[in-house]
């Protein structure tokens, strides 16, 4: 999810203060203790980028008496290798953060109990990856694309890209800056894309064709984005002289909302056939103290209160198809009709070999 969780680098989030929100009228017995059943306090295990506005989860607490207590752990990866290596005496009650790309390997070290989450209803269908055993409920999404800046297209008069086709054509030789997709989600999320739209036998070449058309690879989205990318608002503009990048549809929308002054329009643009499709999930964790805090919380992160408050602190899409999105969304932000995707099992199967044979490739 992990989706579209790096915009601290220009001051973008506005993350959680603090790791543990106290209830209203201070800690009870129950808190003083270790967590567990009977215990207010509800663990929520996240990779480091989760955010949520304190008065949203100061709402869970009204509505329910639980305490939020949030347990951030590294990348979505790293916090999901912590969990595996404490399976069944987990860290806390609830993860969140496995997406579409680890989804499997979550599921076949058994890190979840089944539990259907009230308002699971208002998910679609089609995110609902675990659908016949609910040992994970569907958060949002966010959708990995190929990024462009505006005025360099413009002043070139040259067409944009659209489709992964268009970048290994001539005209944008040297334009595109993407991430090392063994070290970064976009990264991995962009292989994938060109693996799902070309398939086993087809992507290596593909990116044969990627890298004599001269495309630059970087360990992270924050180096891709802020120091390479001519069209980010941050970062270090000297260098930045790629006007092409690896990042998310949400982008756009995000540029416009930090800008002092306000622009008429986005100052960058999606290339929407480009685009790989994350969804991220929350479980139960097998083996949560606070089993009935887990489930209440998991009902909670798909309803109203949190939904609408997803967009505007992680940068990503509500998973609640009811969910009003925020105006600076809906005006500037780029609608993918067909993203790409990948069975989860397959991701599963094939992207450790997938990355290697990648890195062969690229570094070679």
């Amino acid at each position: 999810m992990s989706t579209i969780k790096k915009y601290a680098a220009i001051s973008i989030v506005a993350a959680l203060g603090v790791s543990t929100l106290a209830a209203c009228g201070g800690s009870s017995d129950g808190e003083k203790k270790a967590d567990g059943a009977g215990s207010k306090t509800v663990t929520l295990v996240s990779h480091d980028s989760f955010a949520a506005s304190p008065a949203v989860l100061k709402e869970f607490t009204r509505q329910t008496g639980y305490t939020v207590k949030v347990l951030k752990s590294g990348d979505a990866g790293a916090a999901l290798n912590q969990e595996i290596l404490t399976k069944g005496s987990p860290r806390g009650d609830v993860f969140f953060g496995v997406d579409n790309t680890l989804l499997s390997r979550a599921l076949d070290n058994g890190l979840f109990q089944s539990y259907e989450a009230k308002g699971l209803d208002r998910v679609p269908a089609d995110l609902q990856l675990d659908k016949g055993e609910h040992r994970v409920t569907p958060v949002d999404t966010g959708d990995i694309c190929v990024n462009y800046d505006k005025k360099y297209f413009a002043d070139k008069k040259l067409a944009p890209p659209k489709s992964l086709d268009d970048l290994v054509k001539p005209a944008y030789k040297n334009l595109l800056v993407t991430e090392n997709a063994a070290t970064s989600s976009p990264g991995l999320g962009f292989l994938l894309a060109t693996a799902g739209q070309y398939g086993d036998d087809g992507w290596q070449g593909y990116w044969q064709k990627l890298k004599d058309n001269g495309v630059k690879v970087v360990d992270g989205w924050e180096q891709a984005y802020n120091d390479e990318f001519s069209g980010s608002s941050g970062g270090k503009k000297a260098k930045a002289d790629r006007p092409l990048v690896v990042s998310y549809a949400s982008s756009p929308p995000v540029e416009v909302l930090f800008a002092e002054p306000k622009p008429a329009e986005a100052p960058t643009g999606v290339a929407t056939g480009t685009c790989f499709r994350q969804i991220e999930f929350a479980g139960l964790l097998d083996g949560a103290k606070n089993e009935a805090g887990g489930k209440a919380l998991l009902d909670f992160l798909i309803g109203k209160q949190f939904q609408e408050d997803l967009p505007l602190k992680m940068f990503v899409n509500p998973a609640a198809k009811d969910t009003k999105l925020p105006e600076v969304y809906a005006k500037f932000g780029a609608t993918i009709d067909k993203p790409l995707t990948v069975e989860p099992k397959k991701i599963a199967d094939k992207r450790e070999q997938w990355v290697k044979s990648w890195s062969s490739l690229v570094n070679k």
